[in-house]
């Protein structure tokens, strides 16, 4: 799902990036005012665990290969805003020092795999888990529909982006600046092998969350919830 430099042209990358400049800014206020403590160490596992489950490239339908990504369980027990940061540094390193992913496309990439994905995968997961417990089972099936419809999506996103180069880049002489073809092939296509590879996303999401939920359950209780409690805590004691 990285792209490459060269695929997207100026208007869509350009675009991208300025779209993403704003949610980078406020990301990081967000980070700054609601990450507990507890979680901070959490953020830089993160961004590293997201690094390389990416370098891991796995054979797809269609003879491509593809990659887990990450985000949709860094959105589920960091929150989305987390995502969007740590996801942004592995994506930026990959890009800078791996060359997997243009430079060019740093933007569209990270708006595909860290806003599209987290988000997506946040809101799925808490509309299917609502207020069950943490090791409740719902939870579980909450996580792994979220990452592989958000890993979809993220895709669909991807597939989006490619499509429309040859409608803002018509050919010239004959031939494309850019990706050559609309969006009846790249749909179909990036759709397909994501299809696939959502299986890995969610087998790798759900792995890690019963893994949090045996030893680390508090990582997954929402803040507002043992803010109340604490709360609750200090009136009985008064």
């Amino acid at each position: 799902m990285h792209i490459p430099d060269g695929y997207l042209g100026p208007e869509t990358y350009i675009a991208l990036f300025l779209i993403m400049i704003p949610i980078w800014l406020y990301a990081s206020y967000r980070l700054n005012k609601e990450l507990r403590s507890k979680q901070v160490p959490y953020l830089a596992l993160a961004a590293a665990f997201s690094f390389v489950i990416m370098m891991i490239n796995v054979p797809a339908p269609g003879g491509g290969t593809g990659h887990a990504v990450g985000a949709a369980l860094i959105g589920i027990v960091l929150g989305p805003w987390a995502a969007v940061v740590s996801i942004t540094v592995a994506l930026v390193i990959q890009a800078l020092v791996f060359g997997d992913g243009g430079i060019t496309c740093i933007g569209a990439n990270c708006f595909n795999m860290a806003v599209v994905m987290p988000f997506s995968a946040y809101i799925i997961y808490r509309l299917i888990s609502g207020g069950s417990p943490v090791t409740s089972k719902l939870r579980l099936a909450g996580a792994a529909l979220a990452a592989y419809v958000s890993l979809v999506l993220a895709a669909g996103a991807a597939a989006l982006e490619f499509g429309l180069q040859p409608i803002l880049h018509p050919a010239t002489a004959g031939q494309f600046m850019y990706m050559p073809y609309g969006l009846g092939v790249t749909i179909p296509v990036m759709l397909g092998e994501h299809l696939f590879l959502g299986l890995i996303e969610a087998a790798v999401t759900v792995f890690v969350f019963a893994y949090l939920v045996r030893t680390d359950p508090g990582m997954l209780a929402p803040k507002k919830a043992k803010t109340a409690a604490g709360a609750q805590n200090i009136v009985t004691q008064a």
